[in-house]
């Protein structure tokens, strides 16, 4: 279905960029349904090549497409093969300086962060630190929580939040990330603690959406309602 929607898109901004070279000069307006549309496509597949961070020579860009509708590609299917196993290279190669340097940044912060006294670590490199005592009782890695949690990036960047959509949730310690897993076992019903976890000790390498790439620490403040077996 990406796909389609993505040759849609394709299809629109050639129709559009022609159009605006026909007649440089005369401002764009979108009077109806069918404009608007076709503006929001376009628009769609420029955000798409941008957020992908897939630099382009616009002019061949589009010329290919124009080839590709016309039936009339300049590249037969030998040299297809190999501009795709470059392309894909150059974006696995792209993608794994994103992930060494989203880790480095991660390890500096633990790094600087750790020397706060007021901030333990774990054997595992778990950092927590405590916001709120409590004498409550703490959950084993079989029992199931419930919690507020407040979720983002060492930059700031709120990923997820129950905090925000004003609801608590409840989960089993052996369903979450081990951060969670562990960190939850330190904690008394009645405290509220904050978690400065690890990428190993969270989502890994792999991004988990779109907020939240692939070997990002985490910072969680958490507070611990109830426990049940």
């Amino acid at each position: 279905m990406r796909k389609i929607m993505l040759s849609i898109f394709a299809i629109v901004l050639i129709t559009n960029m022609a159009s605006a070279q026909k007649n440089e000069t005369k401002k764009m307006t979108m009077k109806n349904e069918l404009d608007s549309i076709s503006y929001f496509l376009g628009n769609e597949i420029g955000n798409y090549y941008r957020t992908n961070d897939i630099n382009l020579n616009t002019d061949l860009f589009m010329q290919g497409m124009v080839d590709a509708i016309n039936n009339s590609s300049k590249l037969d299917a030998e040299t297809k093969e190999k501009i795709m196993a470059m392309f894909q290279q150059q974006q696995q190669q792209k993608a794994n300086k994103q992930l060494e340097m989203t880790k480095e940044a991660g390890r500096k912060f633990l790094e600087e962060n750790k020397k706060n006294p007021d901030v333990k670590t774990t054997a595992s490199g778990l950092q927590y630190k405590i916001i709120k005592s409590s004498d409550g009782v703490s959950p084993n890695a079989s029992d199931k929580v419930n919690v507020h949690y407040h979720g983002t990036l060492i930059d700031g960047t709120v990923f997820d939040s129950s905090v925000e959509r004003g609801e608590t949730i409840t989960f089993g310690l052996n369903q979450v990330i081990k951060g969670w897993t562990e960190g939850l076992q330190l904690m008394k019903t009645g405290e509220k603690f904050i978690f400065y976890i690890p990428s190993e000790l969270g989502y890994g390498d792999r991004a988990a959406s779109a907020q939240l790439p692939g070997g990002s620490t985490l910072i969680f403040e958490v507070e611990l309602f109830e426990v049940n077996p």
